[in-house]
């Protein structure tokens, strides 16, 4: 069985995570702590808030370090929602911070007439991923954003939503992937996505 090191850094809804993961049949860890995260089979970064507080708190309990090890080792590292916004170089939000730096690019507003974007979307699959084995040419996830990474590689993009402009809602590269939607709300897609993901560490 493998073992998920859901990442504790005080935000994010991470017992719904857990529950997910555990329902696809995995051994999760809900931790801060640095040795339980090195001894992971998989690395996951929730999230929900603002990026720049979620910076802090990571930056300020070492996990920023642990992270990058773990993705520089070629450990999965799945991002949800935030967690995939924190994994490029740096957002605008609020007054702008510097992100984890797994994936290049930046993070800005959603150019949409009413945010934030609450709901379920359609995500187009652009191109093959283990991540989305099985889902299809596209499948429906439920978001909550206002803002949405902008890869600097469009090969790094899986899967687009659109939303008063097509963004960005799968990126992978490498060992590294984000979702900007919550997968452990979005039924059976998100729990299949999930499950892809475990099979993969």
């Amino acid at each position: 069985m493998s073992t998920v090191a859901v990442v504790d850094y005080g935000m994010g809804n991470r017992r719904s995570v857990e529950k997910a993961f555990e329902h696809v049949g995995a051994e999760v860890r809900v931790t801060g702590d640095h040795a339980a995260i090195q001894d992971a089979d998989a690395v996951v970064v929730p999230g929900v808030g603002a990026f720049p507080e979620a910076m802090r708190r990571i930056s300020e309990a070492g996990l920023d370090d642990v992270i990058r090890e773990r993705a520089s080792h070629g450990t999965p590292v799945l991002g949800i929602c935030l967690g995939m916004q924190l994994l490029f170089e740096a957002s605008a939000e609020h007054e702008g911070a510097a992100g984890l730096g797994l994936l290049p690019g930046e993070v800005t507003a959603l150019e949409a007439p009413k945010l934030p974007h609450i709901g379920w979307n359609r995500v187009a699959l652009e191109r093959p991923s283990g991540l989305t084995a099985g889902l299809g040419e596209a499948a429906a996830f439920y978001h909550v954003h206002s803002f949405v990474c902008r890869p600097r590689e469009d090969g790094d993009v899986v899967g687009r939503g659109e939303y008063g402009e097509r963004f960005a809602s799968i990126v992978e590269r490498a060992n590294v992937a984000g979702v900007q939607f919550h997968p452990e709300k979005s039924s059976r897609d998100g729990l299949a996505l999930l499950a892809n993901f475990v099979a993969a560490a």
